[in-house]
């Protein structure tokens, strides 16, 4: 099945569904019963996570039968995850590349849906000769964590492309708005961090580095980032809750891919320090048209899996096919 909702499988999961033909947008008609209360959490700052605020500020949890009470969540992911397996939280949205790890140590959370994929860099220092990946051998890579999504992905990169991760380069942790210095300093010859930081280093810095890689890149291109995940608990008890918030993250993820300027606008207000026409450039680098769910979001994660255990992020004896099914649950079956 197409990655995108089919108008058949949203009408079964939501037995209210009606589908808009203009802009092929589809919008559910609002539940004739009390809309259901939920908490979900994300990181306010991160301009990639723009489909949740379009879903609450246009509407779409509310016409999804959702009231959605947003929490700011800035702690670490397994913390994140935690918080929704004790039911601090109902469902959360993260990035692939972090969820992954914990959820191999038996946190009882479900991933259901996904927002776009993209956001994460590795750009090389022109004067360093960093270039492509090749010139990486022998290098210093900064990262704003050492458990980033970015030092995970690129090490999967790096191993396709016969550079071994802990081997061949050395990864240094740095605070986000002083990976450049470190540049400057010499001290580092890359950066691998998600955006904005690498947008808005690029943009001081104009002309002294080149993008090498990114989480799009080759094999990447049609590979989701973004994720949403909801507490074991609720999926068992309450699938029509959860596929109207997977529904809703959906219908949002098309509008932002759509109209780009206006979301933009709208999460300006969360993020004050980076100017409405960065934030607008910024999500035209993302596919936010690229949302998989059900059997398509499965293969995706058993995909990640895969790499992630080759490179040693999940256990030898994890079994991706196995991981996949577990950890993976389709709200809209």
């Amino acid at each position: 099945m197409n990655a995108t909702l089919s108008r058949r499988r949203l009408l079964r999961a939501g037995g209210a569904a009606a589908v808009v033909a203009s802009g092929g947008l589809i919008a559910s008609q609002a539940f004739s019963q009390q809309s259901r209360k939920l908490t979900f959490a994300w990181n306010a700052t991160a301009f990639c996570l723009s489909p949740v605020v379009v879903a609450q500020e246009r509407g779409y949890f509310e016409r999804n039968g959702l009231q959605v009470d947003l929490i700011n969540y800035t702690g670490s992911t397994d913390q994140l995850l935690e918080s929704l397996a004790t039911a601090k939280a109902d469902a959360a949205v993260g990035m692939i590349h972090r969820w992954l790890k914990p959820l191999e140590s038996g946190f009882d959370v479900k991933i259901v849906g996904s927002s776009h994929g993209g956001c994460v860099r590795l750009v090389g220092a022109k004067s360093a000769g960093v270039t492509d990946l090749a010139s990486l051998k022998g290098k210093t890579i900064g990262v704003s964590d050492i458990a980033s999504p970015g030092k995970n992905f690129f090490s999967i990169l790096l191993a396709k492309n016969g550079i071994d991760a802990e081997k061949d380069v050395v990864w240094r942790q740095y605070p986000a708005d002083l990976l450049d210095i470190a540049v400057k300093k010499g001290e580092i010859q890359a950066i691998a961090d998600g955006d904005p930081n690498i947008y808005l280093i690029e943009k001081r810095n104009q002309g002294a580095f080149v993008e090498v890689a990114s989480n799009l890149s080759g094999e990447y291109k049609d590979k989701v980032c973004c994720i949403v995940g909801a507490r074991g608990e609720l999926v068992r008890k309450d699938k029509a809750t959860v596929a109207s918030l997977v529904r809703s993250i959906v219908q949002a993820s098309d509008y932002v891919a759509e109209n780009p300027n206006e979301s933009a606008k709208l999460f300006a207000r969360y993020s004050p320090k980076v100017a409405v026409e960065d934030l607008r450039a910024l999500l035209g680098t993302l596919t936010h048209k690229h949302h998989p769910v059900g059997r398509n979001l499965r293969d995706e994660v058993e995909f990640y899996a895969r790499d992630f255990r080759g490179v040693g992020v999940l256990k030898k004896t994890t079994d991706p096919v196995r991981f996949a099914e577990h950890v993976s649950f389709d709200p809209l079956a």
